[in-house]
């Protein structure tokens, strides 16, 4: 399935935008070591917590050495802290370089995420005593906007419009969305097509290293629709949960997220740019529950709209994926005029999460909150409580971490009439240590 690159017009090569190879003076030399350090501590972390360490592609060693050892949480917390001072004394001078003065603030920021998750493992801070805002600020470095129900109520007024009928709204959209089901038998060829398109749009613009490749495996069982399990080598496992049946627009929704130019093509680009071309073996390690998180997630996130513009979108899905599927084609425009409502409602899941953790309703409000605003069905309603409650405060990197990420992008001249610009800063961003609170905003 996958090919190596030859040059072409149009295709941005990622050295050209500035992360090119430097001479490591002392300053990088010492960098690399408390680099170093940092990654032994993330995996450090991996048996006090089994979703922690997402990824590892560096030497097998450290973490054959980490898994031995079992450092105590509190004793990952001091070395952590020692490190923290270290770093605070190495900081680059203005004048340096800026992908070290980046690295420099990504591997900070990120230890204090990982001191922040060690004492809640710990019970230093309580989880029941930090409230959801003040969890996602400390791990994700960004906090998600409020927003009332009074908001959420305008969209389903629209959407009343666009579904009339007799019964709940929610029952309604479920009927109309129960068209646009993959069918099991067809999913695995409907989801390659999709795979097909979102990569050779993707090699269009971002030249990828040979032999970079992943498998696709269908499982059950799980609180995700879908998931990316780097492992190195720039390959990847990606995984699509069959639990709830699957409808038409999560084939390229998944194909992008997952794939290209989402989880995919980020970790390849960081294991090559950074960890190979640079020897940086920080990102060799990816801590889940860090704010390189809402980074991944909202550049996977917008990477399909890059990708797969609406126009173009429907057209593809017209002439590809619905006969892949053997779906009605001509639904094609109404069910995309709904799904856009739909997804103004995608806050509403930060809401019931908000409002769960911090023990203002229980989970079965939580839920009904989820059905009424959000227009979960009950069963989606009840995987996203199951996925908020084993994740938290991580549901914030998808929405909010989509909506910084594209205002990054646009502020800097890569909007939607600009494609090859909107292109070549997705690329840049996804290809450097740049953290959420380090987001350029209008």
């Amino acid at each position: 399935m996958k090919t190596n690159l030859t040059r072409p017009t149009g295709i941005l090569v990622v050295a050209a935008i500035g992360l090119v190879v430097v001479t490591l003076g002392a300053q990088s030399s010492s960098m690399n070591t408390l680099g170093e350090r940092y990654a032994r501590l993330v995996l450090a972390m991996g048996p006090h917590d089994p979703d922690y360490v997402d990824a590892y592609y560096g030497p097998p060693e450290w973490r054959k050495e980490a898994e031995a050892a079992k450092l105590p949480l509190a004793e990952i917390a001091t070395r952590a802290a020692a490190l923290a001072r270290e770093l605070a004394a190495a900081a680059p001078a203005p004048s340096a370089e800026e992908m070290l003065r980046l690295r420099h603030a990504y591997v900070s920021r990120q230890l204090e995420a990982l001191r922040a998750r060690a004492s809640m493992l710990q019970g230093t801070l309580l989880t029941t005593r930090l409230k959801f805002d003040e969890e996602s600020k400390a791990l994700y470095d960004a906090v998600a906007p409020m927003h009332s129900a009074a908001e959420f109520a305008q969209v389903l007024g629209e959407l009343e419009k666009k579904l009339p009928g007799q019964g709940p709204l929610v029952q309604r959209l479920d009927e109309f969305r129960s068209h646009f089901i993959i069918p099991k038998e067809r999913l695995d060829a409907t989801f390659k097509a999709a795979i097909d398109g979102c990569r050779s749009r993707t090699l269009q613009h971002i030249a990828l290293p040979p032999g970079e490749s992943f498998t696709v495996e269908y499982v059950t069982g799980k609180s995700w629709s879908g998931y990316n399990w780097y492992q190195g080598n720039y390959r990847s496992l990606i995984q699509v949960n069959t639990d709830l049946p699957i409808f038409i627009d999560r084939a390229i929704d998944l194909a992008c997220h997952e794939g290209y130019p989402g989880h995919h093509v980020y970790n390849v680009l960081l294991e090559k740019n950074l960890v190979r071309d640079r020897g940086w073996m920080e990102f060799a390690v990816y801590p889940l529950f860090s704010p390189q998180s809402l980074i991944a997630e909202g550049t996977a996130n917008y990477g399909i709209d890059v990708a797969f513009p609406r126009a173009e979108r429907m057209e593809f899905e017209r002439r590809v994926l619905f006969p892949a599927a053997q779906l009605d084609a001509g639904m094609v425009s109404q069910y995309y005029d709904v799904l856009a409502l739909v997804d103004k409602l995608s806050y509403a899941g930060n809401e019931a999460a908000r409002r769960y953790l911090d023990g203002e309703i229980d989970k079965n409000a939580a839920i009904d909150w989820l059905e009424q605003y959000g227009l979960y069905s009950r069963p989606r309603a009840e995987q996203r409580v199951r996925f908020t409650e084993q994740y938290r405060s991580y549901v914030i990197n998808y929405n909010l971490g989509k909506d910084m990420v594209a205002e990054h992008i646009e502020a800097r001249g890569g909007t939607p009439d600009n494609p090859d610009t909107r292109w070549e800063e997705f690329a840049r961003l996804i290809s450097s240590p740049r953290l959420p609170s380090g987001l350029s905003r209008k």
